[in-house]
């Protein structure tokens, strides 16, 4: 490799019309050919088999493996789908010969890949335990992520099968999860609703095509239609709204964070939510302060150590830390949150940015430096090391509904449908705008399903299939784009699956983030799984056929997704200690802490709502002239 790499051979460049033999005796000509054959032996020796399965690493800490393995076993309760029944077997096998002197050779052969087999057959017959143990394993953990088998109990593996309704509950709660999501029992009725909707769509993105300047289609070099969307002009600030918000922020008053939080509680009564976990009615002398101190510490990532005074009994460290342990929890930041976006809802300026119908989700990215499951790899956002994604939901009011934290970064959008399904709070949005990202067929038909319109910003509709559901329709200058037809009569073969799969989800007896799992047997989709993906094909018509037609919809998209930024931008600020860095080695530790950064960013967005409102109230009262388009900007 040294030879090669200190050869400087002249510069040629291959171009079609030169020929092999050309290409050969001009490369031998500046680097001789037992050079190079030596390089590629060296080379070949380097690289790594593509079916190796580094077992003679993982050899050397068989004896790590052999310590802890009778435990795993004997004391972790597994549960298997049919498709995890070899890793079963296997399992069984060893929990009977692993500890034997001389194993038996009937182990099960199920899970034992072509490139376990090379380390795992002897050539008298017999197997080598070691290599199995780690087959074994291997198999075993990529069963846990699929869910083929399961801990029994278990709040990150269990499985996601348990909680579907099924039996004489589904049907008698087939009529009203049918009347509460506007769905219908049989399918031909949705169905043919459905079709009229797409084809009246269909038709107006058609008749509208000339008067729309940010659509061009074009013909590829295979004859089919390409689309491309122009990019929205930017949305100037008239000097009307410059000035307001000038004017607006010379009113603000000039406050210490403290004195917010301490406010706000004062006002709202957030801080009767955070109950004893054990004792609901304790309550101490000037908790309201020692609660204000503890969010803050949290959210602003310095721990209390900065919020410790010996000379106030409700900032000691004992009282501090017992307040900590004992009433931040999941359940009362949720509670707590609740009454501050029922609070920020009934302020007019917050009615005047939104009617609370509509909410935007995304994610903050933390970098988690110490040591735990609980986070994830990612270059892009962690570098060498790993992180959590803090995903929220934003109300059109800037509240924040509600957060999930996900190890990494996020897989798919069915993270946001669990933050969309399990907020709490009095707002009940049906919009849920998201950024350009990955989304499927099947997560559209799962929203719609639910009541929800799911509309992502589309950054490149070029790629987008668009499906119909009239074969004979004849859209103009569209026809090329609708190529492909739903498949109606698989729907309606499942119907029933997908109500039921939308009841238990609705109900809240199977969670969003591992309903995947009960649409797949391996890695192949199940017919419901199929049916659900066909159904949503329309949605994403719908959605994709408005979207590009509509201005004042990209438009809204793009706006509510800036306020989400704007409050991420907040929470940032917020978050300062510690370099920015979640140091939470828990999933428990992490949400509580995340909790309540989001709890103090709303606090803070309340406390400006109430002041900016009472602001503008001023300036009307000395007849200051402003617009309504300007409030809606402020």
């Amino acid at each position: 490799m040294r030879a090669v790499r200190g050869c400087k051979p002249e510069p040629f460049r291959l171009t079609p019309p030169i020929s092999d033999d050309s290409v050969r005796a001009r490369l031998f000509n500046d680097l001789p050919r037992i050079t190079l054959e030596k390089a590629l032996e060296e080379v070949a020796a380097l690289i790594r088999p593509a079916n190796d399965v580094y077992y003679l690493a993982l050899a050397e800490r068989y004896r790590s493996v052999r310590r802890f393995l009778p435990d795993l076993l004997k004391h972790i309760r597994f549960g298997f789908s049919p498709a995890g029944k070899g890793v079963a077997a296997s399992l069984d096998w060893l929990q009977l010969n692993l500890t034997r002197r001389k194993p038996e050779d009937d182990a099960p052969q199920e899970i034992v890949a072509k490139a376990w087999q090379q380390h795992i057959s002897r050539e008298d017959g017999s197997i080598d335990m070691g290599a199995y143990v780690f087959c074994t394993l291997d198999a075993l953990r990529t069963a846990l992520r699929r869910r083929d088998v399961f801990v029994l109990p278990s709040w990150r593996y269990a499985d996601p099968r348990i909680g579907l309704l099924d039996g004489a509950e589904w049907q008698t709660a087939r009529p009203i999860i049918c009347r509460s999501l506007g769905l219908t029992i049989d399918a031909k009725t949705t169905l043919d609703a459905l079709s009229v909707e797409l084809d009246a769509t269909w038709q107006a993105v058609a008749a509208r095509l000339p008067e729309n300047p940010a659509i061009h289609l074009s013909e590829n070099a295979d004859g089919k239609t390409e689309l491309s969307l122009g990019a929205l002009d930017k949305l100037e600030e008239p000097n009307s709204l410059l000035q307001l918000r000038a004017a607006v922020a010379d009113l603000m008053p000039r406050v210490d964070l403290p004195e917010i939080l301490l406010e706000i509680a004062a006002r709202t009564g957030f801080a009767e939510a955070f109950t004893h976990v054990s004792e609901r009615n304790a309550r101490a002398d000037n908790l309201v302060t020692s609660l204000c101190a503890v969010l803050l510490g949290g959210a602003c990532n310095t721990g209390l150590e900065p919020l410790i005074r010996n000379d106030n009994q409700a900032l000691r460290r004992d009282r501090l830390s017992w307040v900590s342990q004992n009433y931040l929890r999941d359940d009362t930041l949720s509670a707590a949150n609740a009454i501050l976006v029922a609070a920020q809802s009934q302020l007019e300026l917050a009615q005047i940015w939104g009617g609370g119908e509509v909410a935007s989700a995304d994610g903050m990215r933390f970098v988690v430096p110490v040591r735990t499951v609980h986070a994830g790899p990612n270059p892009k956002y962690f570098g060498t090391g790993r992180g959590v994604t803090w995903y929220n939901l934003i109300s059109d009011q800037f509240s924040g509904l509600n957060a999930i934290t996900v190890p990494g970064t996020l897989r798919d959008s069915l993270v946001l449908l669990a933050v969309v399904l399990e907020q709490q709070t009095e707002l009940q949005p049906t919009q849920i705008m998201t950024d350009t990202g990955a989304y499927s067929d099947v997560v559209f038909g799962l929203f719609r399903l639910l009541g929800y319109h799911f509309c992502p910003r589309l950054a490149d509709v070029g790629g987008t299939r668009f499906w119909r559901t009239r074969p004979d329709a004849d859209y103009g200058k569209l026809n090329g784009l609708a190529r492909q037809s739903v498949k109606l009569d698989l729907i309606a073969e499942h119907w029933d699956d997908l109500l039921r799969l939308a009841g238990s989800l609705k109900l809240g007896r199977v969670p969003a983030t591992g309903i995947m799992r009960t649409l797949q047997t391996g890695d192949r989709p199940t017919r419901p799984a199929q049916a659900l993906a066909e159904f949503g094909r329309i949605e994403k018509t719908l959605h994709t056929l408005t979207y590009i037609d509509d201005e004042s919809k990209r438009r809204a998209t793009l706006t509510q997704l800036n306020r989400g930024e704007g409050r991420h931008s907040l929470a940032r600020a917020v978050f300062h200690g510690r370099r920015g860095e979640l140091r939470q080695r828990y999933r428990e530790g992490q949400e509580d802490q995340l909790g309540a950064l989001g709890l103090v960013v709303n606090i803070i967005v309340l406390w400006n709502t109430l002041y900016m409102t009472a602001a503008v109230e001023r300036l009307r009262q000395h007849g200051y002239p402003m617009q309504d388009e300007d409030l809606a900007r402020l």
